[in-house]
């Protein structure tokens, strides 16, 4: 609640400029979470200092540039850049190999997933990059696919729990929660359309 309220107090004086930059950096390895940065833009919005669908579109963008940062980065140096001191820090030999691993049996989806999971997002999308399996558009197309879902609940939570810190803290800690459950039902969704496609394919031919 403290770190959020830092946040609020920092993004109250600076605005969007704050809020985009914060979460570019935090898409190069700042140690802050981008989900709370995301959600005390919603609040500074809440207590009128910024419009906030305005805020969700800064969101958006800090989101998408600081990841593609992370992906080029992976695409243009490939694993020398692992010597970086940044890189050193998160993605370790061994954590890079377990992503590596992940990312041959799955590919884009785990790009999608990625997203979802703060502490293993810039391995996830620096391991996208030196795959060569999946182009820069299709990174983008997938992550952004993906921010779409979990961008918009961050920034409007805090948007409507602006006055109430306490209320809003209890939404935070169950936002993760929220957003694996839309993801859920919507994969949920998918697959019953894609099977009820199938059969009546199947109905058509034997017809």
């Amino acid at each position: 609640m403290d770190f959020l309220q830092t946040l609020v107090t920092f993004f109250m004086q600076y605005g969007y400029f704050a809020v985009f930059g914060v979460l570019i950096l935090c898409g190069f390895g700042l140690p802050v979470p981008e989900d709370i940065s995301l959600t005390a833009g919603g609040v500074i919005s809440g207590l009128g200092y910024t419009n906030v669908h305005v805020m969700f579109f800064v969101g958006m963008a800090g989101v998408l540039i600081g990841d593609s940062f992370v992906f080029w980065l992976g695409s243009h140096y490939g694993e020398r850049a692992l010597k970086l001191p940044i890189l050193k820090k998160v993605l370790h030999p061994e954590r890079f190999g377990k992503v590596q691993e992940q990312f041959k049996k799955h590919g884009k989806w785990v790009v999608f997933f990625g997203r979802f999971m703060p502490g293993l997002r810039m391995p996830i999308f620096f391991t996208a990059g030196t795959s060569g399996q999946i182009s820069f558009l299709r990174f983008l197309f997938t992550d952004g696919f993906a921010a779409f879902i979990s961008v918009p609940i961050w920034v409007y939570l805090g948007y409507y729990g602006a006055h109430n810190f306490d209320e809003l803290m209890g939404w935070v800690r169950q936002g993760q929660t929220i957003i694996l459950s839309i993801v859920a039902m919507g994969i949920v969704v998918l697959l019953g359309y894609l099977w009820n496609k199938k059969r009546n394919e199947k109905k058509a031919e034997n017809s």
